[in-house]
């Protein structure tokens, strides 16, 4: 474990925030430790959004600031730039390492070329990267079951609509992002396949703004509106911010995703229509990470986080979820199904 001494959790490395700031395109929270490289922990480095996004990253952080309460060391969250290469990533990594920080996590698939192309020039360092399996023998892959929790949400869903017609609005139509709508769809068709899901992804690519522009969500969950769909679920990092905005707007349910949405201060205007949110908990991932090493037993592999671990699931903090009639019980026994394997969820 570290030796950190009282003064160093409490200073600041000056010369360290800056390089950080410099190379890697600016600190958002960088605080604790001294200068030495034993008093450094984990540092993480945001997928596009960056902190603020209410969902992906911000859970990610939730993790960070667990680990720099509970083991009173220094710690980085680095923001994205606009329009960055894989190689401003290679360099914000190698960074990071260089600086002593350990763990180093990249927050989101996109990290995974930059990833590969670092971890075997710091081999005493961990690495972690959400969403994506990378190979490596300091490398730890955190994965989720998105599907199986957007399957509760698709369930919850076609418990609460009235109209027979639900909406889902990816931020980028990748992969990943089909994970969650097929989960979704399954979940919305297992239950009352009279239901119509109307889907629309904001773009083709991260760069071209999928999950940092609310605007465009705001404008993909009208337009589902206008074809009579009085539930939406969104999958779009920052852009579903617009989503749950428009449909606050028209008074009618969105669900929201990663992070309990509900309870997330700056939605707090929105929050009487934000029926349920599909969980990833990024934030324990994050922390188990940070715990291994602190152990001296760092995580390796690839680890999965599905429905029977609890690292995924569905919130039920809104009050008016209980109040949607079936939908409590609908989404306990298909969890249990999915759990026990009675229910196979897809993920295209």
């Amino acid at each position: 474990m570290r030796r950190t001494s009282r003064l160093a959790r409490v200073a600041v490395g000056a010369a360290s925030l800056a390089l950080a700031a410099t190379a890697c395109g600016g600190t958002s929270s960088e605080s604790g430790g001294g200068d030495g490289d034993g008093d450094k922990g984990l540092a993480i480095a945001y997928d596009v959004g960056g902190e603020g996004d209410q969902s992906f990253n911000d859970a990610a952080h939730a993790g960070l600031q667990r680990a720099e309460k509970e083991f009173g060391y220094k710690t980085a969250a680095i923001e994205p730039t606009d329009g960055e290469t894989d190689a401003d990533k290679e360099q914000r990594l190698t960074s990071l390492a260089k600086q002593g920080y350990n763990p180093v996590i990249g927050v989101g698939f996109a990290y995974a070329p930059a990833m590969k192309a670092v971890v075997a020039e710091f081999p005493d360092t961990s690495f972690g990267i959400v969403d994506s399996v990378v190979e490596g023998d300091n490398v730890a892959s955190l994965v989720f079951a998105e599907n199986e929790a957007s399957y509760l949400a698709g369930v919850a869903a076609a418990k609460a609509t009235k109209t027979k017609t639900v909406g889902f609005v990816g931020g980028v139509d990748n992969p990943l992002i089909h994970k969650f709508e097929a989960g979704y769809t399954q979940g919305v068709k297992d239950t009352d396949p009279k239901v119509k899901v109307v889907s629309q992804y904001l773009t083709q690519t991260a760069e071209e703004g999928g999950f940092s522009s609310p605007d465009k969500g705001r404008a993909a969950a009208e337009g589902q509106i206008e074809k009579k769909a009085d539930v939406v679920y969104q999958a779009a990092g920052l852009s579903g911010q617009g989503v749950i905005e428009a449909a606050a707007k028209a008074k009618i349910w969105a669900i929201g995703v990663d992070s309990d949405q509900y309870q997330q201060e700056a939605l707090a205007a929105y929050k009487d229509y934000i029926l349920t949110s599909a969980l990833k908990d990024i934030d324990g991932a994050v922390f188990a990470l940070a715990q291994s090493v602190e152990d001296g037993k760092p995580l390796t592999g690839t680890r999965t986080f599905d429905l029977k671990s609890d690292g995924v699931g569905l919130s039920d903090s809104n009050p008016k979820f209980a109040e949607v009639p079936g939908a409590k019980e609908a989404v306990d026994k298909a969890k249990a199904a999915i759990v026990d394997g009675s229910i196979k969820v897809k993920t295209e």
